[in-house]
């Protein structure tokens, strides 16, 4: 495997792999760089037999992942949107055809891209501070791709509030709505993710690859339609003005804070 740029990998003898991202941003953002290495690992780590769950995590306790680098969507036109856009599909779409459990670690904010990476994943859970919001009309943009998901998770009536609205719920809302499978105090949650690998371990492996494969293919063909469908409704939205007027009038925010 390549050496990392963006991300931290760590392969425990029991085959445990945890990847952190470690991109020098305070939120754990992801930018085009990141994405294509947090894609090309986790192909190269779909090959390796010995590795029996994934546990994905951001660096600190500021986030998990607070979304995409606005300053490059900023940057975006219909023809780039569909390329960044896609990227971002494809990490969410590696994730959910990761053919081991995949464990969401979430501490801090979990936003966008973020939610939506964790809500690729088949376990989620998260310390008692951690916010969850998919900010993206806020900015401008549609909430798009792996959105989709939520209404499998969360219901159709609290992803409407939370795609229409930009609205942010905290860990105890997430749990409640069915996004999350634990919350724990601060100091807990590593060893909640530790407690949930131990019991996976203890699993046959070859059972555990076969049942993931088939809760894949039970998943409702839909979903692949929405996907396909969001990525042209994203670029297209890059045709309007309000991606710039939007995200400029965050950015100016930001800079003032």
């Amino acid at each position: 495997m390549q050496d990392l740029q963006h991300l931290k990998l760590d392969i425990s003898e029991q085959g445990v792999a945890t990847l952190r991202i470690a991109n020098n941003t305070s939120l754990n953002i992801l930018d085009s760089d990141t994405i294509v290495e947090f894609t090309r690992t986790l192909r190269a780590l779909t090959r390796n037999r010995d590795v029996r769950v994934l546990v994905l995590r951001g660096s600190g306790d500021k986030a998990f992942i607070g979304g995409a680098n606005i300053k490059e969507l900023a940057k975006l036109v219909p023809e780039t949107a569909v390329a960044f856009i896609t990227r971002l599909h494809d990490l969410c779409e590696v994730v959910r055809d990761f053919p081991v459990p995949t464990i969401a670690r979430l501490s801090g904010w979990c936003m966008g891209g973020g939610m939506e990476l964790a809500a690729a994943c088949d376990i989620r859970i998260a310390d008692e501070h951690a916010n969850f919001a998919m900010p993206e009309v806020r900015i401008g943009i549609p909430s798009v791709i792996h959105a989709n998901i939520l209404p499998r998770l969360i219901g159709e009536g609290n992803t409407r509030w939370m795609l229409l609205t930009g609205g942010s719920i905290n860990a105890e809302k997430a749990r409640a709505w069915g996004f999350l499978h634990e919350v724990v105090p601060n100091d807990a949650l590593d060893g909640a993710i530790a407690h949930t690998v131990s019991e996976i371990l203890e699993c046959g492996p070859a059972a555990v690859r076969a049942q993931k494969a088939l809760l894949r293919a039970w998943e409702d063909p839909a979903i692949e339609r929405g996907l396909k469908h969001s990525i042209a409704v994203f670029a297209e939205v890059y045709d309007g003005p309000e991606p710039d007027a939007y995200m400029a009038r965050f950015l100016e925010r930001k800079k003032k804070a």
